[in-house]
């Protein structure tokens, strides 16, 4: 995760805050930087997850009962205070609202190694798709990208490292992928696993960040990543870290049968 400044927004109280908002740990991410604008019909896929009906993370349809986002965004909580926003460019208004039925929480999630860093979340009922709602296609098991294969990140996370407050439209930056090798440089060998990929562009200036935790990294139509932590937010030297939806591809077929 990026480190998050969001707790301002949040109406609940600060002993009700997402437990990953009140961590100065690693660095759970939220935002977009250096993107700009895009249309939700571009993206489809792309949701708001909201606690008592604020954002704090992405997330990403990939069927009409089922969201994938990050583990980071939902530990700690229950069903009953998440709720997901479909079909809309602007957050916090339009689009569909549902409950959610059931968090599937990756048991293997580890909140100090950032690893097996998926939550699926099981919708209360069934999303209609539309031009605004649509389904990611899933990558296959071990599928994996050459470095320097350009990739789409969307999401309404903060526009620069530390700000406190979001944009009201949906952001998307390209970037691309990072090789296992350079990011182990960056952060260290034992940090990065198999079940993370990374993606930067050189010299760094764009990036997810705060608030875009949980959202969609696409190749080609693809899910590739989800958006899961880093050092900061566009930091050159840094890239952003992202659960690999191909390394975590297993889990989500256990859950879903997809």
């Amino acid at each position: 995760m990026k480190l998050l400044v969001l707790v301002v927004l949040l109406v609940a109280s600060a002993s009700a805050v997402p437990p990953f908002l009140r961590k100065n740990s690693l660095l759970p991410d939220g935002r977009i930087i250096g993107g700009s604008a895009i249309s939700i019909s571009q993206v489809p896929y792309q949701v708001s997850l909201q606690y008592y009906g604020s954002h704090i993370c992405g997330g990403s349809i990939i069927s009409t009962n089922y969201v994938v986002t990050a583990a980071h965004c939902t530990d700690g909580l229950s069903a009953g205070v998440l709720t997901v926003r479909a079909g809309t460019s602007n957050l916090g208004t339009g689009g569909q609202v549902l409950n959610i039925a059931r968090i599937h929480q990756n048991p293997s999630y580890n909140d100090r190694l950032i690893d097996y860093d998926i939550s699926i979340l099981e919708l209360s009922s069934t999303l209609s798709m539309t031009d605004s709602v649509g389904i990611v296609r899933l990558p296959a098991a071990g599928a994996n990208w050459a470095a320097g294969t350009s990739v789409l990140v969307t999401g309404w996370g903060t526009t620069s490292e530390g700000a406190s407050s979001l944009p009201t439209a949906l952001q998307g930056v390209t970037v691309e992928i990072v090789s296992q090798d350079v990011c182990k440089a960056a952060y260290g060998a034992s940090s990065i696993t198999d079940r993370m990929l990374c993606a930067a562009v050189e010299g760094g200036g764009k990036d997810a960040c705060q608030g875009d935790s949980g959202g969609p990294l696409v190749v080609d139509g693809v899910l590739g990543g989800i958006v899961s932590w880093g050092y900061g937010c566009a930091r050159a030297g840094y890239p952003g870290v992202y659960s690999s939806v191909p390394g975590l591809r297993s889990y989500i077929t256990e859950v879903t049968g997809l």
